[in-house]
């Protein structure tokens, strides 16, 4: 459930801040005559998301044996490199998008394009909810599904009364520490759903285990137990893994850090006299 809260809770808070942001810069210019299509395009696209939630989890219903295997293993590594890729976009462009969006809405409000402030909310929201449908989908593959659908609600009704907050200037978060702390968890996810897609590939024989297990800790911390689910459901925990499986998990941490090094600065050369 845990995994499922901080996912929705992140994706919907950024959907949330992009329609608080477009219909306090409507409110602002008094164009409330635009208010119907910019809501229109939300619900839509929540529709359209959840459409996709469905048609995840019925794929992955229908499909048995080996195409099941390939199937979780293939959503499970996609999910990980789409989580990656949006976090380090995030991290280096976050400071700029809330003024990037309040010109672009300030400029479509101004003219009274419809259309066009439809596709603002429209397209937001339905980018972070097609992402929430896929990375839960990937999450429903190490925890019940169950817990996942109450964490994904859970966590897409925390975000939608903390940007209910934020568009009536009632709440002060510090979102940059928040998409900071959030963003770290994510991609410790991350890396427990590249692993876990590999064991998958192991299990139908497309990638080799090379060695397995390398080690058992069940005896000392099953996943049965409440915190090895725990910690299988957070960060990928396996207490028997393959060689590769724990070589994805490793390569994929240190291929990260080496991403997020910070540059060195360039040393000037000191003129000659």
């Amino acid at each position: 459930m845990a995994p499922a809260f901080l996912l929705s809770l992140r994706e919907g808070l950024e959907a949330a801040l992009i329609v608080s942001v477009t219909m306090s810069v409507l409110a602002r210019t008094r164009r409330t005559e635009l208010l119907p299509p910019a809501w229109l395009g939300v619900a839509l696209a929540a529709g359209l998301s959840v459409l996709t939630a469905l048609a995840l989890s019925w794929i992955g219903a229908e499909l048995e044996g080996p195409a099941e295997q390939v199937f979780e293993g293939t959503t499970m590594i996609f999910a990980a490199v789409l989580l990656t890729w949006m976090i380090l976009w995030m991290r280096a462009q976050g400071r700029e998008i809330q003024q990037r969006l309040e010109a672009d809405v300030r400029r479509t409000a101004l003219a009274g394009h419809r259309r066009a402030v439809f596709a603002i909310t429209f397209l937001a929201v339905l980018r972070e909810g097609v992402e929430t449908a896929l990375f839960l989908t990937a999450a429903s593959f190490r925890a019940d599904a169950a817990g996942t659908l109450f964490g994904g609600l859970s966590g897409l009704a925390a975000s939608a009364i903390l940007g209910w907050g934020l568009y009536k200037t009632t709440l002060r978060l510090d979102l940059r520490r928040f998409f900071q702390v959030t963003g770290f968890l994510l991609l410790l996810f991350a890396a427990g759903l590249v692993a876990q897609g590999v064991h998958e590939f192991n299990e139908v024989g497309l990638i080799p285990t090379l060695a397995g297990p390398i080690w058992d800790l069940s005896p000392v911390l099953s996943e049965e137990t409440p915190a090895g689910g725990l910690l299988k459901a957070l960060f990928g925990y396996n207490a028997d893994p393959s060689l590769t499986e724990a070589m994805a998990y490793v390569g994929y941490l240190v291929t990260l850090a080496l991403a997020l090094r910070p540059a060195r600065p360039q040393l000037v050369p000191s003129a000659k006299a």
